[in-house]
């Protein structure tokens, strides 16, 4: 079916329950960023495989809202399609809820899949529709009965990380969570967000693509813990593991009936933000609702002293395969036919050679040329560009292993550049070193500090449309909050503090439509540094390992510190890296992290 016909019978299906919108998030049941194959009924429909997206088909048009890393993929996946894209947050264009209240008439009705989006969402449409005396449609999935063949529900089997990598046991890290719930006076607990059962119960499934978690929803109480999981992805091993850790098992879509069944009087932790409308309506009148995040997600985003050590393991090994990589671009592009998806292959296998190597944590961002400016440019048979002995290639990749999570942006000359790309090259590698040399009192947020990569190219009258950086999980989502990097503070931001334990990316980039686009990304690591009369003083500690490329920088650009910032951590990672490489790559990392003058 074209996306048009597809859209036509859910207009059908729509007309039926006489529907005037219909509404298809990218989110699954529990608000992840990426989804399985299942949830992925956005894509389906509209044609458009962003990450990030919402779909409104009403009965005589359809519009797809998406963010700005998407926009220039949005507008060539939905040509032909019928379907209106609405650039978020750029002059002139109305947020869905606006675009619904202009709209709609008087009292039509709204449709959407209850279990695919918050509360908070629905209130947002209900507060801008309310002159219309809107009503909602939240019971049942349109999307499932128009797509016949939609993939199973994936269940694959559920495997247990050590407390070697994880530092804690899932009995420490359970009491832990009720201490906070004391504190709280909560009664229950209910998670729904699925890196944070993984995190809290040391376990890892792949029920999601690149990202080591299961399907599940768990309930805690002061006195018991229900797993809600489809059984047959637990080994009996680890079934019992669980029983003895004081966690009961029952089925995934069991969760309505306990969320339901509390009692009145009760005081249930659940997260608004993360826990889907409908088991939030599940929950009964009388049982107070503490909506405040969840206590894991700030335990999860503090690494424990294993995990840090581990992650720093995880980071030498994924910067040998890189390196590997950049040297093989550089000095076989042209001698040999390399395209995007082959050079991606490439470093697959060079990934693969490491020891403990579990496989992407994001599919890789392999972008020649102009390509490089689509910030979240994904290669594909019709697009895949061979690469030619000029201009840059951006390699955006990460990896899992069983030490942690790695997510690593370099950009790499291929050839001949023009003074533009050397220029922009080197002004976006400024704004990464000085945000990478940061040195801050306790107390401040990543939103205090994103100013320091995007300086330099402020001055010179540019920008990049996306956040600096963003939060990574160790083994799980290569995304996690709650701390970021960026500017933009909207009425719901939240700025967490950082905290020594936490790890961010730095990624600051530059994309000049048609021509090419620059990104430079390290992870980094909070840690404490020196304290004294103004207080307690962070840094950030780098954990990727890999060199950028020198024949892209104009030196002349470059101040005394931002060459000393350069040459010391080109120090450290042919001094890192040197140990695992062959002679030949090692005097090939010694030319490429030479000092410069």
């Amino acid at each position: 079916m074209s996306i048009k016909e597809k859209l036509q019978k859910l207009r059908a299906e729509m007309e039926k329950r006489d529907l005037a919108a219909y509404i298809v998030p990218t989110e699954d049941f529990h608000n992840s960023e990426y989804v399985g194959d299942y949830f992925k009924a956005r894509a389906y429909l509209s044609g458009f495989t962003g990450s990030a997206g919402t779909l409104l088909v009403c009965q005589q048009n359809a519009c797809l809202w998406t963010d700005g890393r998407y926009f220039l993929q949005a507008e060539q996946q939905l040509v032909g399609s019928g379907i209106e894209l609405m650039k978020s947050g750029q002059p002139g264009v109305p947020a869905l809820p606006e675009y619904l209240a202009e709209h709609l008439e008087a009292g039509d009705k709204i449709g959407f899949d209850g279990r695919t989006v918050t509360r908070a969402f629905v209130e947002s449409l209900r507060d801008k529709t309310a002159e219309k005396e809107i009503t909602f449609y939240s019971g049942e999935d349109l999307a499932g009965l128009v797509w016949t063949d939609r993939p199973a529900l994936s269940a694959e089997p559920v495997w247990e990380l050590g407390e070697e990598y994880a530092g804690l046991s899932r009995e420490e890290k359970l009491e832990k969570v009720r201490e906070k719930m004391r504190d709280k006076k909560a009664d229950a607990l209910l998670l729904t967000a699925l890196d944070e059962i993984a995190w809290l119960l040391n376990l890892r499934g792949n029920d999601v693509h690149n990202t080591p978690v299961f399907l599940a929803y768990m309930l805690l109480s002061g006195e018991e813990a229900v797993l809600c999981v489809q059984e047959k992805i637990l080994s009996p091993e680890i079934q019992e593991q669980l029983k003895k850790a004081g966690v009961s098992i029952a089925p995934y879509e069991q969760i309505e009936e306990l969320v339901g069944g509390l009692q009145a009087g009760r005081k249930l932790w659940a997260d608004g933000r993360r826990v889907n409308y409908r088991l939030l309506e599940a929950i009964p009148a009388g049982v107070e609702q503490l909506d405040e995040p969840s206590p894991v997600e700030l335990m999860k985003a503090v690494k424990t002293a294993a995990e840090m050590t581990n992650l720093r393991e995880a980071h030498v090994k994924d910067g040998v395969a890189v390196t590997r990589f950049m040297r093989y671009l550089k000095t076989h592009v042209g001698g040999e036919k390399i395209t995007e998806l082959g050079a991606a292959q490439a470093l697959e296998g060079f990934r693969q050679q490491m020891e403990g190597y579990l496989g992407p944590s994001f599919d890789p961002i392999i972008a020649y040329g102009p390509h490089g400016a689509i910030v979240h440019y994904s290669a594909t048979e019709e697009t895949d560009a061979v690469m030619q002995p000029e201009g840059l290639c951006l390699a955006d990749t990460g990896g899992h292993y069983r030490e942690g999570t790695t997510d690593i942006t370099r950009t790499i000359v291929l050839g001949e550049l023009t003074e533009e790309e050397k220029r922009d090259y080197t002004l976006v590698l400024k704004g990464h070193l000085r945000l990478g040399a940061a040195k801050f009192l306790e107390g401040v947020c990543g939103q205090n500090l994103d100013c320091l990569a995007r300086e330099p190219l402020w001055e010179n009258g540019l920008d990049y449309n996306h956040g600096t950086g963003h939060g990574v999980g160790f083994l799980l989502s290569v995304h996690e909050g709650p701390q970021n990097v960026r500017w933009r503070i909207g009425k719901d931001t939240v700025c967490v503090p950082l905290e020594e334990g936490m790890v961010v990316s730095n990624e600051p980039g530059l994309y000049v439509t048609g021509k090419f686009g620059i990104r430079h990304e390290n992870l980094v690591l909070c840690r404490k540094g020196e304290q004294n009369a103004y207080g307690q003083f962070l840094y950030f500690e780098p954990l990727t390992m890999a060199p950028y490329d020198r024949d892209a920088i104009d030196v002349s650009l470059l101040n005394e510190q931002e060459r000393k910032w350069l040459n010391a951590y080109h120090t450290k990672v042919c001094e890192t890296l040197s140990p695992y490489l062959t002679k030949e790559e090692r005097e090939w990392l010694q030319a490429a992290t030479a000092a410069v003058e």
